[in-house]
């Protein structure tokens, strides 16, 4: 009966949170490298996470968490769509995160634990920000369970270090910025900012002056967005002058870009879109199957760039004419292509 009892005490608060999908636009991947960024948000997909009161703390584990699988082929399909870790690691240095801000900072957590659950149907691996959603959503639920306010514009850096600085992953302040703010950011991440302060300038621009856009991605080409981004970094740290360079001027197509935005000029976004690939391609390994995804858009009359580190495209289409045709020509690669909901 006394169980009975503490069980039920256990059950007075429940908290939940979401964040979700994203896009960069323009000027990725500068966002680890001081540059400039503008992105949205992707409403089609989310992940959420809920906290509720409980005796102790604990984590459920997700589906990306399996560890029983009907036979040794859905164990490999589970790596290869979430790798080898799946999202408990994320939440845990997402908490540990959290509790360090509040002791920094002096708040004192009331003295009560939770029992989370989370899910996320973002496709994984695809360069659509699913593991910094998961963190996202977490730190959001804690905050909201705690009554803890933390400044928008540093939660994102919380975020990144969660990542960065607890699990060692390859990952620049764009995926963070953009599912705090929500909508359309663009984002100035100059040196002395970062260095000086922790956070950059991030303003929120008039997602319905966008043009219209797809998103594109392919389900088998999931990997590991921060490997995938390393022979940049090792490039970048060496002071390779064709990166630098580049990645200087993937920072001044995301100026260009916002002006474009601004006046309403999307002619210049095409061309500065399918500028932002080539750059990109210039500095990095481009595989079969994702350079078929931008040549396969293109030849639509469409402009195409990865909306992250690969796996995925975004770029902007004319008329449902041509949205038709994209979904066809990017279905016969076993793409799905979806009209992104910016919110």
């Amino acid at each position: 009966m006394l169980r009975r009892q503490k069980e039920l005490e256990y059950k007075n608060m429940v908290v939940e949170a979401h964040a979700y999908a994203r896009a960069g636009v323009l000027g990725n991947p500068s966002d680890g490298y001081y540059g400039r960024i503008i992105a949205v948000t992707v409403g089609n997909f989310s992940a959420h996470v809920t906290l509720e009161e409980s005796e102790r703390i604990a984590i459920l584990p997700s589906e990306s968490d399996g560890i029983t699988f009907d036979d040794m082929a859905s164990l490999a399909e589970n790596i290869r769509i979430y790798g080898y870790y799946g999202g408990l690691r994320l939440i845990k240095a997402g908490i540990k995160r959290f509790f360090e801000y509040c002791q920094n900072h002096g708040i004192r957590l009331r003295p009560k634990n939770f029992t989370l659950r989370y899910a996320s149907d973002i496709p994984r691996q695809l360069g659509l920000g699913g593991s910094s959603a998961i963190i996202t959503a977490a730190m959001r639920a804690l905050s909201s369970f705690y009554g803890v306010e933390i400044p928008r514009e540093i939660l994102p850096t919380l975020i990144l270090q969660a990542e960065t600085e607890e699990l060692g992953i390859n990952a620049g302040f764009m995926d963070r910025v953009i599912q705090v703010y929500e909508g359309c950011v663009y984002m100035n991440l100059d040196r002395q900012l970062i260095e000086s302060r922790g956070y950059g300038e991030y303003e929120r621009l008039d997602y319905r002056k966008l043009p219209s856009l797809y998103l594109a991605y392919q389900p088998s080409l999931g990997k590991v967005s921060g490997r995938v981004l390393n022979p940049i970094r090792e490039a970048y740290s060496r002071g390779d002058p064709m990166v630098l360079e580049s990645l200087r001027r993937l920072a001044a197509i995301a100026d260009e870009g916002r002006a474009a935005i601004e006046r309403g000029d999307p002619l210049r976004l095409h061309s500065l879109m399918d500028e932002n690939f080539e750059l990109r391609s210039r500095i990095m390994p481009i595989s079969p199957d994702n350079m078929a995804l931008i040549r396969t858009a293109r030849s639509c009359g469409a402009s195409a760039k990865f909306a992250g580190s690969g796996g995925s495209i975004i770029g902007m289409y004319t008329d449902d004419t041509m949205f038709e045709t994209l979904t066809r020509k990017l279905g016969q690669l076993k793409a799905i292509v979806i009209k992104p909901e910016v919110r």
